[in-house]
């Protein structure tokens, strides 16, 4: 029988942020996934080159990437878990300071100024064109739902038990979605991402004094390499559970669409493009809440 991600075993800060960041991962690929950092890195680098500011803002209103920004937020509440560490260790301001540290307008704009400087006129009307479609609008719609869903237990529950039914059956429906986490990642590259927002997190928390040991880089990285290949299962898994249920209303030849369409070789630098301005916004507001978790305290204001 088909099964799901299970928790990493051990106590370890590691293995608890890594098992987090893996859920929250596994939703967010259902529209944007993630991709290494290089292309936000060049991007930066360059002088802006789309300066039509209303139809970038309006790109991310009909792809729902301006939903997958705010869902972003939900991840920041589970930050003292993956630590080993519960919200009240830091004290009465832990919600206000992860509002203000993800303030949607700074990661609208974070993710405005990087589309300005690497979108394309090509690229963006290829991607409106399809998700400003009726089909489009639908699957954007039950993809927003699913970002802003706070306790996900439920629906993975619910996922495992369609993944099983297909397995059982064995319907051609789940041969789709097999295709949709390739479709959606196709360089592999999320686990390259997990990894890179664990140890920039933890590094910025250990010298932070948020947690009780000190970090070395190098060994972080040599740990994720071991783990590398059983992350990269737990994650297409827990990917395609989801897309199971997120997906259910949607007749097979609809998703057959909507793979085709991910499947694109436009569509997939638009991908390209979404996932690595997700991955470094993301990098960048826990690095900044690591820091502002070290002036936190049971019954302390900032």
């Amino acid at each position: 029988m088909y099964q799901t991600a299970t928790p990493p075993t051990g106590n370890s800060a590691l293995r608890n942020i890594q098992f987090h960041l893996l859920q929250l991962v596994a939703v967010l690929m259902l529209v944007t996934g993630f991709a290494g950092d290089s292309q936000t890195a060049h991007a930066q680098a360059q002088p802006p080159q789309f300066q039509d500011r209303d139809r970038l803002e309006a790109f991310l209103s009909v792809t729902g990437f301006d939903t997958a920004l705010e869902s972003i937020t939900l991840s920041a509440g589970d930050a003292p878990l993956m630590l080993g560490r519960e919200s009240s260790d830091f004290g009465a301001d832990w919600s206000r300071t992860v509002t203000e540290v993800f303030d949607l307008s700074v990661m609208r704009d974070m993710a405005l100024d990087i589309l300005g400087r690497a979108m394309t006129d090509e690229l963006l009307n290829h991607a409106v064109e399809f998700y400003a479609s009726d089909l489009g609008q639908r699957l954007v719609a039950v993809e927003n739902a699913a970002h802003m869903v706070e306790d996900k237990e439920d629906t993975r529950s619910a996922g495992e038990a369609m993944i099983a039914d297909l397995l059982r059956e064995g319907a051609p429906r789940l041969a789709i979605l097999q295709r949709m986490g390739p479709a959606i990642d196709p360089q592999d590259s999320a686990v390259r991402a997990v990894e890179e927002i664990q140890i920039r997190f933890l590094l910025s928390a250990s010298a932070a004094g948020v947690v009780d040991m000190q970090l070395d880089e190098a060994v972080l990285r040599n740990l994720m390499e071991e783990q590398r290949g059983a992350l990269r299962l737990a994650l297409q898994e827990s990917a395609l559970v989801h897309a199971a249920y997120v997906y259910q209303d949607f007749t097979d030849a609809e998703l057959e669409t909507y793979v085709k369409a991910l499947e694109h070789p436009d569509m997939q630098k638009v991908y390209e493009l979404m996932n690595a301005i997700q991955y470094e916004i993301m990098a960048n507001r826990f690095e900044v809440l690591a820091g502002r978790m070290a002036d936190l305290h049971p019954g302390e204001d900032l």
